[in-house]
């Protein structure tokens, strides 16, 4: 059976609490690929956008991997606690399909450490997208401090980006974007994309 590939999905068309099994296909301690820094990186089963030449594609199976606990719950947040982590970072899989998961644990970090650590997320969603989405991805949204955005496009391919695949992929400074009553920023305006 071939999986349909999703370009443009209408608004709440996706119901995470439906989706989503509460599985995850890896979670990393500590890297640096994952984002600014040093990351806790957790990747969610579960992906309906099904892009050509994704790079993770078993990870859209919404059953593989292993369940979510309580116990990598509290080892992430313990990884967390390290001076050197800069923060945490959701990929998939699709996050923004499995907030039954990350919206308690991404709830849990702030509680722990409020901004001290940032929260990083990749989604297939273009943010103009997730802002017509239903009130579970709003709330996930809103703990998000770098947002990397929109569907992997072959054609548009580019391995020298930073932190992205595709260049109609954007890295949007979610905090400036709040604060600029929802208008779009880039993070470090838009000049991302000078390797150091």
């Amino acid at each position: 059976m071939v999986k349909k590939l999703y370009n443009n999905p209408k608004p709440q068309q996706w119901d995470a609490n439906k989706l989503s099994k509460g599985r995850i296909a890896d979670y990393k301690p500590f890297n640096f690929v994952d984002g600014e820094g040093v990351r806790s990186s957790i990747y969610v089963s579960g992906c309906l956008f099904n892009c050509q030449g994704c790079y993770n594609k078993i990870v859209q199976d919404f059953n593989y991997g292993i369940p979510y606990t309580q116990e990598l719950e509290d080892q992430i947040i313990a990884d967390l606690a390290h001076d050197y982590v800069q923060g945490l970072t959701l990929l998939g899989g699709e996050p923004f399909l499995n907030t039954p998961i990350l919206l308690p644990l991404v709830k849990r970090v702030r509680e722990t450490y409020g901004k001290t650590k940032d929260i990083w997320s990749w989604s297939g969603y273009y943010y103009e997208e997730l802002l017509a989405e239903s009130p579970d991805k709003l709330a996930l949204l809103a703990e998000v401090d770098v947002l990397v955005d929109g569907r992997f496009d072959i054609s548009k391919r580019d391995l020298n980006l930073r932190f992205r695949g595709s260049s109609n992929q954007r890295i949007i400074d979610m905090n400036k974007t709040r604060a600029n009553n929802n208008q779009l920023v880039l993070w470090q305006d838009g000049q991302y994309d000078n390797l150091p």
